[in-house]
């Protein structure tokens, strides 16, 4: 499995396990950051930072465990309230109060336990063998975490450690020692715990305090500063700067829509418009583009009718087809009684209701034709292809349908706005073109050719999102199907330099993030995506990270199944 898709897959089993373990349906991790809902949880204790560089699967584990404890366990207003303002103090008093809710695990959870330990004793591990504690603060924040979790749990502290910080600890138990025994005492009640914690933590950060001040009257200040670099790593607890897997698309808050009251703003919608992308290639190149689509799609060796096999037991229901007769059971059928008086001993006098699994479903396809798609666009094309024959062979009905501007830099719509003076926030400032593929009344057989306008890389411009699934959204929900899905394919964040420039970077990403919230939320269309080469859960909530630098093999589709089952079966 590619290292992507892999550090997906662990997220996604780490957040099935949090929603699990609180009974929270919204919880999942969006851009390597859990969320509830559109908001990151704000989870800061150190253990609990993975960096898949480093840590194995029994870590995140651990670190999944850790999460849902604090949140089904932990008040996070009132730890908000008494959370210190010094640095060190927040560090200690964050940490102590997730070994807390760690110490709580219910002993019937066996495996959740192991995984506590294992997540944290990996932490100690890492910090030692990182050389984070050579300094004397280093050791003495390294010290009271092994103490404080020791005695928490009622066990010894890490082995391979103890003789480090014995010295250090012996030196702290006089002064702690009534503290740390509160801790225990107290676990089961925040408050008063929080006031053994505060205490902690106060106390080390006079320590630590003494010990700089003693170090700047002698002089050695500079000397000890690299030591102390250990320390600045530790309280760093919201550091952005890990290293990760998968690149995330990269969003933030938007001034300019939230200075309209999220309210999205369209300039002029004039010269927006609505294609058949056939009708923007002369038919002789459409076939050429044709024949280079199936030489591909043949290049591939995709096994099509067991993906339509796999795809029709998956979107199916039953539906009631016809009746079976002469049954021994079910309903009295009228036609059969004179056998009865014929034949008293006739039982076979019922019928019952026959049931087929029909696929009552719209899949819709919905292709982000933007420039930086240009270099992927062949792998898309056979993607597309290859799934729209098997939906076709399971009876489901598709559509096809991208997006792109009419210009590039905002085209006539910038010209219109500068010929008005400029007015500020204008909102989306370029002309849409949304491309039409394959309608779903369609069928693929009549629609292969149009789907090789695909290929035609230089209709592809900027692109935006936003409005593109608002679109697509609305031509399936006129549809009478009993399942609607959709499917984006995209490769990174909304992207029109004419709209940014006059509003800001986040405007379109911003509006993409609230279609899509608003769509999960009426729940009348299924929402999913596939981010090439980037994982797109920033926007949505299910998505899959495609890499589509190599040649598409059905792990490919059976990764695509998968993403729709378990959103089905959630």
């Amino acid at each position: 499995m590619k290292p992507e898709r892999q550090q997906q897959r662990v997220e996604e089993l780490c957040g099935a396990t949090i929603r699990a373990l609180t009974g929270e349906a919204d919880l999942r991790y969006r851009g390597r950051r859990l969320h509830k809902g559109m908001k990151p949880v704000a989870i800061c204790a150190p253990h609990l930072k993975t960096d898949p560089e480093k840590d194995d699967f029994l870590s995140y584990r651990g670190a999944a465990d850790g999460i849902a404890l604090r949140l089904r366990l932990s008040d996070m207003e009132l730890h908000q309230r008494l959370m210190p303002d010094h640095p060190v103090q927040r560090f200690i008093f964050e940490l102590l109060e997730q070994l807390r809710v760690e110490a709580l695990a219910p002993k019937r959870f066996p495996g959740i336990r192991r995984n506590l330990h294992y997540r944290f004793t990996s932490w100690l591990r890492a910090l030692h063998h990182a050389d984070m504690t050579s300094s004397d603060v280093g050791i003495l924040v390294y010290t009271v975490a092994q103490m404080a979790w020791a005695r928490l749990n009622g066990c010894s502290v890490l082995e391979e450690t103890e003789a480090l910080i014995e010295a250090t600890r012996f030196t702290m138990a006089p002064v702690i020692g009534d503290s740390l025994m509160g801790l225990r005492r107290e676990r089961d009640n925040q408050q008063a715990f929080a006031r053994h914690a505060l205490k902690i933590a106060e106390t080390v950060a006079e320590m630590i305090q003494c010990q700089q001040d003693y170090r700047t009257e002698n002089g050695l200040e500079v000397e000890e500063a690299d030591n102390d670099s250990g320390l600045a790593l530790l309280i760093a607890m919201e550091s952005d700067s890990d290293m990760h897997a998968i690149t995330a698309a990269a969003t933030g808050e938007s001034r300019a829509l939230a200075e309209s009251g999220m309210a999205y703003k369209v300039f002029t919608t004039r010269y927006d418009k609505e294609v058949e992308a056939a009708s923007l290639v002369r038919k002789m190149y459409l076939n050429e583009l044709r024949q280079r689509l199936d030489k591909c799609v043949r290049g591939q060796g995709i096994n099509i009718p067991r993906l339509a096999r796999r795809l029709f037991a998956l979107l199916s229901t039953p539906k009631r087809d016809d009746w079976l007769f002469g049954e021994e059971e079910g309903y009295i059928d009228a036609r059969r009684l004179s056998q009865l008086v014929a034949s008293p001993a006739e039982r076979r006098l019922f019928r019952q209701e026959q049931y087929k699994p029909r696929a009552n479903t719209l899949f819709t396809v919905l292709i982000d034709c933007s420039g930086s798609m240009k270099e992927h666009i062949e792998s898309v094309a056979v993607l597309v292809d290859v799934l729209g024959s098997a939906l076709e062979q399971a009876g489901v009905n598709t559509e096809v349908l991208g997006y792109t501007t009419g210009a590039w830099n905002g085209g006539k719509c910038q010209l219109e706005w500068l010929s008005h003076g400029r007015p500020k926030h204008p909102g989306r400032l370029n002309e849409l073109c949304h491309m039409v593929y394959k309608n779903a009344d369609t069928s693929w057989r009549r629609s292969r050719l149009n789907i090789a306008a695909l290929l035609k890389a230089d209709l592809f411009r900027e692109g935006i999102d936003g409005e593109a699934v608002e679109w697509a959204c609305h031509r399936m929900i006129g549809r009478s199907e009993g399942r609607r899905i959709l499917l984006v394919i995209s490769d990174g964040c909304p992207m029109d330099t004419a709209t940014n420039l006059a509003n800001d970077t986040f405007y379109l990403d911003n509006h993409l993030q609230q279609v899509v919230a608003r769509s999960e939320q009426r729940d009348e269309v299924e929402i999913y995506a596939l981010g090439v080469g980037l994982d797109l859960s920033p926007y949505y909530s299910h998505c899959l990270a495609l890499d589509l630098s190599q040649t598409l093999s059905n792990q490919v589709f059976d990764e695509i199944v998968q993403l729709l089952a378990g959103r089905h079966h959630r």
